[in-house]
Protein backbone atom coordinates (compact mmCIF):
# COMPACT_ATOMS: atom_id res chain seq x y z
CA UNK A 1 0.00 0.00 0.00
CA UNK A 2 2.89 2.38 0.73
CA UNK A 3 4.27 1.84 -2.77
CA UNK A 4 0.91 3.04 -4.07
CA UNK A 5 1.22 6.22 -2.04
CA UNK A 6 -1.05 5.29 0.85
CA UNK A 7 0.15 5.87 4.41
CA UNK A 8 -1.76 3.29 6.41
CA UNK A 9 -1.52 1.88 9.90
CA UNK A 10 -2.92 -1.62 10.27
CA UNK A 11 -4.48 -2.24 13.67
CA UNK A 12 -5.11 -5.89 14.57
CA UNK A 13 -7.69 -6.58 17.29
CA UNK A 14 -6.56 -9.93 18.66
CA UNK A 15 -7.51 -12.07 21.65
CA UNK A 16 -6.60 -10.58 25.06
CA UNK A 17 -4.84 -13.83 25.98
CA UNK A 18 -2.47 -13.32 23.03
CA UNK A 19 -1.74 -9.59 23.32
CA UNK A 20 -2.95 -8.71 26.83
CA UNK A 21 -5.86 -6.51 27.90
CA UNK A 22 -3.75 -3.35 28.08
CA UNK A 23 -2.52 -3.80 24.53
CA UNK A 24 -6.06 -4.50 23.31
CA UNK A 25 -7.33 -1.28 24.93
CA UNK A 26 -4.39 0.63 23.47
CA UNK A 27 -5.24 -0.57 19.97
CA UNK A 28 -8.91 0.31 20.45
CA UNK A 29 -7.86 3.82 21.51
CA UNK A 30 -5.75 4.08 18.36
CA UNK A 31 -8.86 3.47 16.28
CA UNK A 32 -11.02 6.01 18.13
CA UNK A 33 -8.44 8.66 19.06
CA UNK A 34 -8.98 10.79 15.94
CA UNK A 35 -12.74 10.85 16.33
CA UNK A 36 -14.37 14.08 17.47
CA UNK A 37 -17.19 12.15 19.13
CA UNK A 38 -17.57 12.15 22.90
CA UNK A 39 -16.92 8.98 24.88
CA UNK A 40 -20.59 8.11 25.36
CA UNK A 41 -21.18 8.60 21.62
CA UNK A 42 -18.33 6.20 20.85
CA UNK A 43 -19.86 3.63 23.20
CA UNK A 44 -23.23 4.01 21.47
CA UNK A 45 -21.57 3.64 18.06
CA UNK A 46 -19.79 0.47 19.22
CA UNK A 47 -23.05 -0.93 20.59
CA UNK A 48 -24.85 -0.20 17.30
CA UNK A 49 -22.05 -1.85 15.34
CA UNK A 50 -22.28 -5.01 17.45
CA UNK A 51 -26.08 -5.08 17.06
CA UNK A 52 -25.77 -4.71 13.27
CA UNK A 53 -23.14 -7.47 13.14
CA UNK A 54 -25.33 -9.83 15.15
CA UNK A 55 -28.40 -9.08 13.02
CA UNK A 56 -26.66 -9.67 9.69
CA UNK A 57 -25.19 -12.92 11.03
CA UNK A 58 -28.68 -14.04 12.09
CA UNK A 59 -30.17 -13.08 8.71
CA UNK A 60 -27.45 -14.97 6.85
CA UNK A 61 -27.90 -18.00 9.09
CA UNK A 62 -31.66 -18.07 8.51
CA UNK A 63 -31.31 -17.60 4.75
CA UNK A 64 -28.73 -20.39 4.46
CA UNK A 65 -30.87 -22.78 6.49
CA UNK A 66 -34.22 -21.91 4.87
CA UNK A 67 -32.73 -22.27 1.36
CA UNK A 68 -33.34 -26.00 1.52
CA UNK A 69 -37.00 -25.52 2.46
CA UNK A 70 -38.03 -22.60 0.23
CA UNK A 71 -40.96 -23.10 -2.14
CA UNK A 72 -39.71 -20.52 -4.64
CA UNK A 73 -36.19 -21.48 -5.63
CA UNK A 74 -33.67 -18.70 -5.15
CA UNK A 75 -35.90 -16.55 -2.95
CA UNK A 76 -33.66 -16.79 0.13
CA UNK A 77 -30.55 -15.89 -1.85
CA UNK A 78 -32.28 -12.98 -3.54
CA UNK A 79 -33.69 -11.59 -0.30
CA UNK A 80 -30.26 -11.83 1.36
CA UNK A 81 -28.65 -9.95 -1.54
CA UNK A 82 -31.28 -7.20 -1.47
CA UNK A 83 -30.86 -6.88 2.30
CA UNK A 84 -27.10 -6.35 1.99
CA UNK A 85 -27.50 -3.92 -0.92
CA UNK A 86 -30.08 -1.86 0.98
CA UNK A 87 -27.96 -1.89 4.15
CA UNK A 88 -25.05 -0.36 2.24
CA UNK A 89 -27.28 2.57 1.28
CA UNK A 90 -28.18 3.44 4.88
CA UNK A 91 -26.88 6.78 6.11
CA UNK A 92 -27.12 6.29 9.88
CA UNK A 93 -27.03 3.41 12.43
CA UNK A 94 -30.71 3.66 13.39
CA UNK A 95 -31.79 3.35 9.78
CA UNK A 96 -29.59 0.29 9.25
CA UNK A 97 -30.72 -1.45 12.44
CA UNK A 98 -34.37 -0.91 11.52
CA UNK A 99 -33.76 -2.24 8.01
CA UNK A 100 -31.95 -5.35 9.29
CA UNK A 101 -34.74 -6.07 11.78
CA UNK A 102 -37.29 -5.74 8.98
CA UNK A 103 -35.39 -8.16 6.76
CA UNK A 104 -34.97 -10.63 9.59
CA UNK A 105 -38.75 -10.60 9.91
CA UNK A 106 -39.14 -11.03 6.13
CA UNK A 107 -36.85 -14.08 6.20
CA UNK A 108 -39.07 -15.62 8.89
CA UNK A 109 -42.13 -15.11 6.67
CA UNK A 110 -40.74 -16.66 3.50
CA UNK A 111 -42.85 -19.39 1.97
CA UNK A 112 -41.26 -22.69 3.00
CA UNK A 113 -42.25 -26.35 2.74
CA UNK A 114 -41.84 -27.91 6.19
CA UNK A 115 -42.35 -31.35 4.66
CA UNK A 116 -39.11 -31.07 2.71
CA UNK A 117 -36.10 -32.92 4.02
CA UNK A 118 -33.12 -31.19 2.38
CA UNK A 119 -29.50 -32.11 2.82
CA UNK A 120 -27.95 -30.19 5.70
CA UNK A 121 -24.24 -29.41 5.57
CA UNK A 122 -22.13 -27.66 8.20
CA UNK A 123 -19.34 -25.31 7.15
CA UNK A 124 -16.35 -25.61 9.50
CA UNK A 125 -12.68 -24.68 9.47
CA UNK A 126 -10.48 -21.59 9.70
CA UNK A 127 -12.56 -18.53 10.52
CA UNK A 128 -11.47 -16.21 7.69
CA UNK A 129 -11.90 -18.73 4.90
CA UNK A 130 -15.35 -19.77 6.13
CA UNK A 131 -16.74 -16.23 6.57
CA UNK A 132 -15.13 -14.51 3.56
CA UNK A 133 -17.12 -15.50 0.43
CA UNK A 134 -14.39 -14.56 -2.03
CA UNK A 135 -11.83 -16.84 -0.36
CA UNK A 136 -14.18 -19.85 -0.32
CA UNK A 137 -15.61 -19.27 -3.82
CA UNK A 138 -19.01 -18.28 -2.40
CA UNK A 139 -19.65 -21.80 -1.17
CA UNK A 140 -22.75 -20.86 0.83
CA UNK A 141 -24.33 -19.25 -2.23
CA UNK A 142 -23.58 -22.38 -4.24
CA UNK A 143 -25.15 -24.61 -1.59
CA UNK A 144 -28.25 -22.39 -1.68
CA UNK A 145 -28.38 -22.83 -5.47
CA UNK A 146 -28.24 -26.61 -4.97
CA UNK A 147 -31.17 -26.49 -2.51
CA UNK A 148 -28.94 -27.49 0.41
CA UNK A 149 -29.42 -26.09 3.91
CA UNK A 150 -26.16 -25.04 5.52
CA UNK A 151 -24.95 -23.76 8.87
CA UNK A 152 -21.79 -21.91 9.86
CA UNK A 153 -20.99 -21.58 13.54
CA UNK A 154 -18.03 -19.23 13.17
CA UNK A 155 -19.34 -15.72 12.51
CA UNK A 156 -18.09 -12.18 13.26
CA UNK A 157 -20.56 -11.85 16.15
CA UNK A 158 -19.43 -15.23 17.52
CA UNK A 159 -15.81 -14.02 17.34
CA UNK A 160 -16.59 -10.85 19.32
CA UNK A 161 -18.45 -12.80 22.01
CA UNK A 162 -15.73 -15.44 22.13
CA UNK A 163 -13.01 -12.80 22.49
CA UNK A 164 -14.93 -10.96 25.23
CA UNK A 165 -15.41 -14.11 27.29
CA UNK A 166 -11.92 -15.55 26.80
CA UNK A 167 -10.25 -13.64 29.71
CA UNK A 168 -12.62 -15.33 32.17
CA UNK A 169 -12.43 -18.68 30.33
CA UNK A 170 -16.16 -18.83 29.61
CA UNK A 171 -15.79 -18.77 25.84
CA UNK A 172 -17.02 -21.57 23.59
CA UNK A 173 -17.82 -23.94 26.44
CA UNK A 174 -20.06 -26.21 24.34
CA UNK A 175 -17.53 -26.35 21.51
CA UNK A 176 -14.72 -27.25 23.90
CA UNK A 177 -16.89 -29.93 25.49
CA UNK A 178 -17.65 -31.48 22.10
CA UNK A 179 -14.00 -31.36 21.06
CA UNK A 180 -12.52 -32.64 24.33
CA UNK A 181 -12.49 -36.32 23.36
CA UNK A 182 -10.49 -35.61 20.20
CA UNK A 183 -8.60 -32.38 20.93
CA UNK A 184 -8.49 -31.37 24.58
CA UNK A 185 -5.83 -28.65 24.29
CA UNK A 186 -5.84 -25.39 22.38
CA UNK A 187 -3.19 -25.49 19.64
CA UNK A 188 -3.84 -22.08 18.12
CA UNK A 189 -6.05 -20.87 15.33
CA UNK A 190 -9.53 -22.42 15.37
CA UNK A 191 -8.60 -26.10 15.49
CA UNK A 192 -10.66 -26.77 18.64
CA UNK A 193 -13.64 -24.96 17.13
CA UNK A 194 -13.32 -26.98 13.93
CA UNK A 195 -13.30 -30.29 15.79
CA UNK A 196 -16.06 -29.22 18.17
CA UNK A 197 -18.26 -27.98 15.33
CA UNK A 198 -17.80 -31.29 13.48
CA UNK A 199 -18.98 -33.26 16.52
CA UNK A 200 -21.86 -30.84 17.16
CA UNK A 201 -23.02 -31.03 13.54
CA UNK A 202 -23.22 -34.80 13.72
CA UNK A 203 -25.15 -34.67 17.00
CA UNK A 204 -27.56 -32.12 15.49
CA UNK A 205 -28.44 -34.45 12.64
CA UNK A 206 -26.57 -32.82 9.79
CA UNK A 207 -25.79 -34.99 6.77
CA UNK A 208 -22.16 -33.93 6.52
CA UNK A 209 -19.60 -31.17 7.01
CA UNK A 210 -17.15 -29.32 4.80
CA UNK A 211 -13.89 -28.09 6.33
CA UNK A 212 -12.30 -25.10 4.59
CA UNK A 213 -8.87 -23.73 5.43
CA UNK A 214 -5.95 -21.93 3.77
CA UNK A 215 -2.96 -23.90 2.60
CA UNK A 216 -0.27 -24.11 5.26
CA UNK A 217 -2.55 -23.40 8.23
CA UNK A 218 -1.02 -25.68 10.86
CA UNK A 219 -3.93 -25.72 13.36
CA UNK A 220 -6.34 -26.72 10.60
CA UNK A 221 -3.91 -29.33 9.27
CA UNK A 222 -3.93 -30.88 12.75
CA UNK A 223 -7.74 -30.78 12.93
CA UNK A 224 -7.91 -32.25 9.40
CA UNK A 225 -5.94 -35.26 10.66
CA UNK A 226 -8.48 -35.69 13.50
CA UNK A 227 -11.64 -35.34 11.41
CA UNK A 228 -11.41 -38.85 9.83
CA UNK A 229 -11.57 -40.35 13.34
CA UNK A 230 -14.69 -38.30 14.10
CA UNK A 231 -16.14 -39.34 10.75
CA UNK A 232 -15.57 -43.03 11.54
CA UNK A 233 -16.73 -42.83 15.16
CA UNK A 234 -19.93 -40.95 14.36
CA UNK A 235 -20.58 -42.28 10.83
CA UNK A 236 -20.50 -38.69 9.63
CA UNK A 237 -19.05 -37.68 6.22
CA UNK A 238 -16.56 -34.80 6.30
CA UNK A 239 -14.76 -33.30 3.31
CA UNK A 240 -11.75 -30.98 3.60
CA UNK A 241 -11.05 -28.23 1.08
CA UNK A 242 -7.73 -26.38 1.03
CA UNK A 243 -7.76 -22.96 -0.64
CA UNK A 244 -5.06 -20.57 -1.82
CA UNK A 245 -4.58 -18.08 -4.65
CA UNK A 246 -3.87 -20.94 -7.06
CA UNK A 247 -7.03 -22.93 -6.30
CA UNK A 248 -9.06 -23.58 -9.45
CA UNK A 249 -12.76 -22.86 -9.08
CA UNK A 250 -13.86 -25.60 -11.51
CA UNK A 251 -12.18 -28.39 -9.55
CA UNK A 252 -13.39 -26.87 -6.29
CA UNK A 253 -17.02 -26.87 -7.45
CA UNK A 254 -16.66 -30.41 -8.80
CA UNK A 255 -15.61 -31.66 -5.35
CA UNK A 256 -18.56 -29.89 -3.69
CA UNK A 257 -21.00 -31.39 -6.20
CA UNK A 258 -19.47 -34.85 -5.76
CA UNK A 259 -19.80 -34.54 -1.99
CA UNK A 260 -23.46 -33.57 -2.31
CA UNK A 261 -24.05 -36.55 -4.62
CA UNK A 262 -22.38 -38.81 -2.06
CA UNK A 263 -24.62 -37.52 0.73
CA UNK A 264 -27.74 -37.96 -1.41
CA UNK A 265 -26.82 -41.55 -2.33
CA UNK A 266 -25.93 -42.26 1.28
CA UNK A 267 -29.31 -41.01 2.46
CA UNK A 268 -31.09 -43.01 -0.26
CA UNK A 269 -29.26 -46.18 0.78
CA UNK A 270 -30.22 -45.64 4.42
CA UNK A 271 -33.87 -45.07 3.54
CA UNK A 272 -33.96 -48.12 1.27
CA UNK A 273 -32.29 -50.30 3.90
CA UNK A 274 -29.18 -51.01 1.82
Amino acid sequence: MKSLGHNLDFVVLDFPRDIGLKELYRRIRMISSNSSKKTYQKIIALSDALKATRLIDEIEGLAHMYAGYERNKGECKQLLKICKDEAMKCTNPSEMLKLLKDYKEKIHHLSVDINKNPLKIAIIGEIYTVIEPYSNFFIEDKLMDYGVSSKRGLTPSWWVKNMALSPIKLNSLTIKKNAKKYLSLGIGGHAVECVGEAVASSLEGFDGAIQIFPMGCMPEIVSKSILPTISNDMNFPIMSLVVDDMTGEAGYITRIEAFIDLLERRRSNVLSGC
